[in-house]
């Protein structure tokens, strides 16, 4: 997830960007974040490789945040606007501009980490990750690559895309615990948890994922799953 801070203030800059690395390290989101200073220069990175959230803060010198996020709705429609400010002053221009927030200052840690929440619930692929111990080494699986994974003989092992099988010692609980925060996973019975991003169909009995697998479902879920898939394809679509 890229994410551009733009305010012309070196140490605001500095404050938001540790406070968010700090947030969405703990939600085990990989983000990449750049810091500029005017409004000119972040339009131009912005055209060159567009940006995934962008905090703007309204009162700089040259170009204000205003002018620059409507400069920016030119060529980007879809990333997340917040601004940073003192003021809430401009929410009408900021609803033209269809910004998601507005982060006054000063802002607290447990404003980032509502903020971070919002901003994930937004973003159904933003850079989520697990980490995982195999053969000594650890690894980082983005989530979209999960396809399935099993607990069996103290072991799990993890369907990846590209027909890729990591196995890792540890507790299905305890391997699960980021995964169930995130809709796109669906435990479906003790030892088996899928991503609905990979399923196909969904017969009454288990699900068919696009790997060709055929993942069963504990009976006393199937009404459960059926909903849930159900709506998860609905959501996807809407």
């Amino acid at each position: 997830m890229r994410i551009a801070i733009v305010d012309d203030i070196s140490e605001e800059r500095t404050l938001l960007r540790n406070r968010l690395e700090s947030q969405f390290s703990r939600r085990n989101v990989h983000v990449d974040i750049f810091e500029y200073e005017n409004g000119e220069t972040f339009l131009t990175a912005a055209k060159e490789c567009p940006f995934t959230v962008v905090f703007l803060d309204i009162y700089m010198n040259g170009s204000n945040g205003i002018d620059t996020a409507k400069e920016l709705r030119r060529s980007d429609t879809d990333c997340l606007l917040i601004f940073t400010t003192t003021s809430t002053d401009h929410a009408l221009e900021g609803f033209q501009v269809r910004a998601l927030h507005y982060l006054v200052k000063p802002y607290s840690e447990n404003d980032i980490s509502a903020l971070a929440d919002e901003i994930l619930s937004r973003i159904p692929d933003s850079g989520k990750y697990i980490d995982v111990k195999v053969n000594g080494s650890n690894i980082q699986i983005p989530f979209r690559k999960i396809i399935y994974a099993e607990h069996f003989s103290h072991m799990i092992h993890i369907h990846t895309a590209g027909e890729r099988e990591l196995v890792t010692r540890q507790s299905f609980d305890s391997f699960i615990t980021s995964l169930k925060m995130d809709s796109r996973f669906y435990r479906c019975n003790r030892g088996v948890v899928i991503n609905l991003e990979h399923a196909v169909d969904f017969d009454g009995t288990g699900f068919r994922l696009d790997n060709g697998s055929n993942v069963s479902v504990s009976r006393k879920l199937l009404k459960n799953a059926r909903q849930t898939f159900m709506e998860f394809l609905f959501q996807r679509r809407s």
